[in-house]
């Protein structure tokens, strides 16, 4: 059954504004967190999405961290470091929990998911994964066996940038996966680049830029009108690219 509203695991996230010490420094320079207020979540699937340097990755860092993840991704249960340098915006967030405790979760890092794979295979729990050695697959393969046999439902997944090593193709079946996933009671927080991950009926979008974040629809975010044009109109677009 899909959550709603009231029954959501993170409803929302607010910033601690009164606790900053400067916004002259990382990760509080940066726009999203300069002109972050009170972020809520949808039940189901929030998107963040957005240009380079925009904070996207940090924010999700932030989230996932306070709510006891490993800051290079994996469960709860994950306490490696293979080098830390993740920010202290956890410490500056208030995150706001449901009724509801989640039975599964899991913070995605495309960045460092090679670290999270050897932790995995280090602790026995390959068997979790799809029985296979994920350093034994693609990388686009090794993602995917995440997502597909380890996701177990009833669970808070976050995910940084999901289809760095994903193809069109498998991007759609990502889809469908997270679909199952909602369908027995997950929610997600995703930060992507992605026009086609981005598509899920009904979700919150929200993008981040120079002036803050706003809530948009696929179609009016600067991914999807980029990549409209240049299939619509390839060659003029190449055209001033190299002239």
């Amino acid at each position: 059954m899909q959550l709603d509203e009231s029954t959501a695991y993170i409803k929302s996230m607010e910033l601690k504004r009164d606790d900053i010490p400067s916004y002259n420094r990382f990760p509080f320079d940066l726009p999203v967190i300069r002109h972050l207020d009170k972020l809520t979540f949808h039940p189901n699937v929030t998107y963040i999405v957005g240009e380079n340097g925009m904070g996207k990755s940090t924010l999700l860092e932030g989230v996932a961290v306070a709510l006891g993840f490993n800051p290079e991704g994996g469960t709860r249960n994950f306490n490696f470091s293979s080098y830390d340098s993740h920010s202290e915006l956890d410490y500056y967030l208030r995150v706001a929990k449901g009724p509801l405790r989640p039975k599964d979760g899991f913070f995605f890092r495309a960045e460092s998911f090679y670290n999270v794979a050897t932790n995995i295979e280090e602790i026995g729990a390959v068997d979790s994964y799809g029985g296979k050695s994920l350093h034994e697959q693609s990388h686009g393969e090794s993602f995917f066996a995440a997502f597909l046999h380890r996701f177990s439902g009833e669970g808070i997944y976050i995910l940084d940038e999901p289809e760095a090593a994903l193809s069109p193709l498998r991007q759609m079946s990502m889809l469908a996966r997270i679909h199952e996933l909602v369908n027995e009671g997950s929610q997600f927080i995703i930060s992507t680049h992605s026009p086609i991950l981005m598509a899920y009926p009904g979700a919150k979008l929200i993008e981040l830029t120079e002036d803050g974040m706003q809530e948009t629809a696929l179609e009016e975010t600067g991914h999807y009108r980029t990549m409209k044009q240049f299939f619509e109109n390839k060659d003029r677009l190449l055209h001033h690219l190299f002239e």
